[in-house]
């Protein structure tokens, strides 16, 4: 059994069968990569894991628990944290407060800022926040406004939010889209550095095959909604099913 488990599902708009008896199992502790030609599903897969989409069919199981019928913050609270495909930041607050934000989302009650931007009267978040800045090497821009930032460092305070509320699985949609070889590459790093030193899952969606044979312990091609193949990434190049759905080749 995974930390995650698709089992069934199936979601139609219309005439159109986004998803087709989908089963996946995600192990934990593990980078499991969802790739396909434009149209397979993954996103309309993905919205459905954080609860933005219902499936007419099927099940998703996290951690032993439904994530069906609850709404997207549930989902977060169950341990689920998602990376938008657009950076999803606060870009009139400086990095420090845009971590900090996720840190009282966890705690109740309401909170101040001072001047110069510290959370008043709140000294382990604020230790924790900036502990996270430093694991994803963002100290030294603690105090910057966010959206006079690169989309690379955008892309990197936005995983720090993720990261503050210590999720079991980060769901990563195209993690590295619109981003310059050499932010990439960062990515990739930073992915790896945090895998290496937390107990985290990781699904990733993306379209750089770079990037998904360099992270991926596992991968599931999707084609028209259906799941075509899971296997490990060496064994995934060269499967005719994959050259067929990607190239139209023919297998």
């Amino acid at each position: 059994m995974g930390i995650l488990e698709v089992k069934g599902v199936n979601k139609r708009f219309g005439g159109l069968q986004a998803l087709g008896n989908v089963n996946l199992s995600v192990k934990e502790n593990t980078v499991h990569a969802i790739i396909g030609p434009n149209g397979a599903g993954k996103s309309t897969l993905l919205n459905v894991l954080v609860g933005k989409l219902i499936p007419d069919t099927g099940s998703v199981m996290f951690d032993g628990q439904s994530v069906l019928g609850r709404k997207p913050y549930q989902i977060n609270q169950m341990g689920i944290s998602r990376v938008f495909q657009t950076p999803e930041i606060f870009g009139d607050l400086t990095v420090f407060e845009n971590v900090m934000i996720p840190c009282f989302a966890k705690r109740d009650g309401a909170f101040k800022l001072n001047a110069v931007g510290d959370m008043l009267g709140q000294k382990d978040l604020i230790e924790k926040a900036e502990q996270m800045l430093i694991d994803v090497n963002m100290i030294d821009k603690r105090n910057m406004h966010s959206a006079s930032m690169s989309r690379g460092d955008k892309r990197r305070l936005e995983m720090a939010m993720c990261l503050v509320q210590e999720p079991k699985l980060l769901l990563l949609d195209e993690p590295t889209a619109g981003m310059a070889r050499a932010d990439t590459n960062n990515t990739i790093d930073l992915l790896k550095e945090i895998k290496a030193k937390r107990d985290i899952t990781m699904a990733i969606i993306e379209h750089d095959m770079h990037v998904v044979f360099s992270l991926a312990d596992r991968i599931t091609v999707l084609a028209l909604g259906t799941p075509l193949v899971e296997d490990a990434p060496e064994n995934i190049k060269g499967n005719p099913k994959v050259r067929e759905a990607y190239l139209g080749e023919s297998a």
